[in-house]
């Protein structure tokens, strides 16, 4: 039998022990280094913590300035982010956009906004609770996607806003073998606003080599009083032309609804509960998560697979996507590149 890295942990295989190392970046220890953290003589802290000194909080976030980009973990492989947790105070959420580079690529295979990322797209705290994503009081980010790389995992933030803003962070990793089988995590944010009447909106494009579709997250308003539904979610895999292989009954019921007038959160898919919703003006966060029941794919389809959300009538939507390949999905060779990014 083959030696458990560490990976792919669940409540089965707890007990099971393997030669991974636990390592975590935090603005108390930038690198990540074995008995490095909590070394800090400066930092955003250091007045509060005055009278404590060195091991006490002296540097728990870092500011980040307008058209800065940060670099929150530049880490050597081989191994896996296991957790992210952020919180970030002051600016706004789609101002500030994560990205993460895989085994020295130049382009980033994830890149979208904070609040998007954790399933937050309206710039106001939404309860999330659910296997990938949990979003917790105090503006909590939490992901838990597991993210295997084999060289090099680099993660930055960037400021596109105006106004400066403080990041609290914390990325926990295991340095480990990595199987051949792992594909690496990759996401892609789109907004289109408004969405032109009997027009698709494409939530995922560009996809190319064999993957898995692990979830997506949308932000749909409309400009009316009607209802939102109805639009299908149609994925174009493996050759697909005119029609779709999956194609679901509307846009409440990919992530596992039916006609739902109230928020709600799930385990998995559901609609992630926001303070202050009012259907009327119908600012919907959907949550469609599919760790368990994902699409996958082998071969491209007019050189991608995609997914397509259709019959959206004029209501802006935001959509972040991913798949092991890119977020929510999964692809094994980043030798090929990343998937482009969509324009903002």
């Amino acid at each position: 039998m083959e030696a458990f890295s560490g990976l792919g942990v669940h409540l089965g295989n707890l007990s099971w022990l393997s030669p991974a190392r636990s390592r975590s970046i935090s603005a108390e220890n930038f690198t990540g280094e074995a008995g490095r953290g909590g070394m800090a003589v400066e930092g955003t802290g250091a007045v509060a913590a005055r009278g404590l000194g060195q091991g006490w909080k002296i540097s728990p976030s870092v500011a980040i300035e307008p058209g800065e980009t940060f670099i929150l973990a530049d880490i050597k492989g081989p191994g896996a982010i296991q957790q992210m947790w952020m919180a970030q105070m002051f600016g706004k959420w789609r101002h500030a956009i994560i990205r993460i580079y895989w085994d020295d690529q130049e382009q980033p295979s994830v890149e979208c906004p904070i609040g998007d990322f954790f399933a937050n797209g309206w710039e106001t705290y939404a309860r999330v609770s659910s296997l990938a994503v949990c979003v917790n009081p105090g503006r909590a980010f939490n992901c838990y996607w597991e993210m295997p790389f084999r060289r090099r995992a680099r993660v930055t933030i960037e400021n596109i806003g105006e106004a400066r803003f403080l990041l609290y962070y914390q990325i926990n990793y295991v340095l480990t073998d990595v199987p051949a089988a792992a594909a690496y995590f990759h996401a892609q944010f789109r907004r289109t606003n408004p969405v032109p009447y009997k027009s698709d909106h494409t939530i995922l494009d560009g996809v190319k080599g064999a993957g898995q579709y692990v979830g997506t997250y949308m932000a749909r308003g409309a400009n009316n009083a009607g209802w939102w539904g109805e639009g299908e979610i149609k994925f174009f895999i493996d050759g697909d032309a005119d029609f779709p292989t999956i194609c679901g009954t509307g846009t409440e019921d990919s992530p596992g609804l039916c006609g739902i007038q109230q928020p709600l959160c799930r385990t998995a898919p559901g609609d992630p509960a926001r303070r202050s919703l009012s259907i009327a003006t119908a600012l919907r966060p959907l949550s469609l998560a599919h760790p368990r029941s994902r699409p996958l794919f082998q071969r491209p389809s007019r050189d991608h697979s995609d997914a397509r959300l259709a019959h959206a009538p004029r209501k802006p939507l935001s959509a972040a996507a991913g798949r092991h390949r890119h977020r929510g999905f999964l692809v094994p060779d980043p030798a090929r590149g990343p998937v482009p990014a969509p324009a903002r």
